[in-house]
């Protein structure tokens, strides 16, 4: 059990990024995490260890985010008024302008684009192993990247950004 929860505990950082990316709001993303190591730990019987943790980890928070994702939609998103930004703030430098051309680009992406480009891209994990926390097959995660990378293109009018190619 040592062993289990010493091993959960690495995953933490990489999950909170993965989580923050996908909900793109650090107090939701926390909860998701938690839920996600409850989870884990609750079901921990289940974890079959012919691999490392953190795919597992990353299927379950894949999971809990998008049954939040339907919960939302049944009972709508409140506005948060604090969020909304000033509009005669100007962002303090140009390269914080692209990021969050990116950001919202990327926010606009399907949800099953949205998620390959996370796990490939921002997690570095391979194609197979994205593939399985997905649960689909590797090609249809290659066309969704494809299909992202292609919009985002599009989207941002640039080329696609160089932290956004996968090195395989």
């Amino acid at each position: 059990m040592v062993d289990f929860l010493d091993e959960l505990q690495e995953c933490v950082p990489a999950l909170r990024r993965y989580a923050r990316a996908l909900t793109r709001d650090v107090d939701r993303a926390d909860d998701l995490v938690q839920d996600c190591l409850e989870r884990a730990i609750a079901r921990r019987g289940l974890f079959q260890p012919r691999g490392p943790l953190r795919p597992w980890l990353y299927t379950i928070l894949t999971n809990l985010h998008r049954n939040g994702l339907r919960a939302q939609r049944r009972h709508g998103t409140p506005l948060d008024l604090d969020a909304v930004p000033e509009p005669a703030t100007p962002a303090p430098q140009p390269g914080h302008l692209a990021l969050a051309e990116l950001a919202r680009a990327i926010d606009t992406l399907p949800l099953e684009q949205k998620e390959a480009l996370l796990l490939v891209t921002l997690e570095g994990l391979a194609y197979a192993d994205a593939a399985r926390i997905l649960d689909i097959p590797q090609g249809t995660l290659m066309s969704r990247l494809g299909r992202a990378r292609s919009a985002l293109r599009t989207l941002t009018g640039t080329p696609a950004e160089p932290h956004l190619r996968t090195v395989k």
